[in-house]
């Protein structure tokens, strides 16, 4: 499995603190399944970030895990008129391995009144945002059809791994699953913070994924698309649950047309 969001880069925000945090961080998505995982540290109003930082950072730990997993380079990107405007200058700078897509994290009260003309903007300059975890955002929860106008515009959906359990609470679960049943997200990721609270497991997320929604879809959510992400190549959602899919006997995803009105097979 790839993991595109992860603070394990000790000493940059408010995810690992200590270099062996990073380690150990490492060592546990490592041992339950994640191949390739990113480092997005925050980069808001607290956060500077740091990309040089982040590279040797990088070359630190990869060199005491053996590469295992592979370390990209990311950000969890705020929307600040700053950050916004320096984006912009430089595209490559805060997107992951430093081509097309972007995290974006939206705060959890509201949504910028200008949001729709900053996507368009990024848009323009070939920068492709991923929403991150909009299940944990009040305005989006009762909302989706804002969601689906950015997905239908060009953007991707990641939701949290720990959010199609408990960890987030009723409404974040509830949320989460709503959107998985409706097409609207893309990837799903850790976020993960720390070794205890908020790990870099999707191993969980895969279990629940398979059982509620199929091999393919979990595959397409955890290994795919986030491989796709890497290399800055297209995605493509899970198709919305018992409307546009059906599962072969091999785990694989067939996805039905628009206009399919005949039952989808087992």
């Amino acid at each position: 499995m790839i993991d595109i969001h992860s603070h394990i880069l000790w000493g940059l925000d408010d995810g690992a603190r200590e270099c062996n945090d990073s380690i150990a961080m490492l060592r546990i998505a490592a041992e339950f399944g994640t191949t390739d995982i990113v480092a997005t540290p925050h980069s808001d109003l607290r956060y500077a970030f740091q990309p040089d930082l982040m590279s040797e950072r990088i070359a630190q730990l990869t060199a005491v895990s053996s590469g295992l997993p592979r370390i990209h380079k990311g950000c969890d990107f705020h929307l600040s008129y700053q950050n916004i405007q320096d984006a912009l200058a430089f595209p490559s700078k805060y997107t992951i391995n430093g081509l097309g897509y972007l995290l974006v994290e939206l705060a959890e009260a509201f949504i910028p009144r200008s949001l729709d003309e900053i996507l368009e903007q990024f848009a323009q300059r070939g920068i492709l945002p991923v929403i991150t975890h909009p299940e944990r955002n009040l305005p989006l929860r009762k909302d989706l059809a804002r969601l689906e106008k950015w997905v239908n515009f060009g953007c991707a959906v990641q939701i949290t791994a720990q959010s199609l359990g408990d960890r987030f609470g009723k409404e974040a679960k509830r949320s989460a699953w709503s959107m998985l049943k409706k097409g609207l997200v893309h990837v799903v990721a850790s976020d993960a913070h720390d070794v205890k609270h908020r790990p870099p497991r999707l191993d969980i997320a895969r279990g629940l994924l398979t059982e509620e929604i199929g091999a393919g879809a979990a595959r397409l959510l955890l290994v795919e698309n986030p491989a796709a992400i890497l290399t800055g190549a297209p995605i493509r959602p899970i198709a919305a649950a018992k409307k546009w899919y059906s599962f072969k006997s091999t785990g694989s995803l067939t996805v039905a047309a628009r206009n399919e009105t005949t039952e989808p097979r087992p």
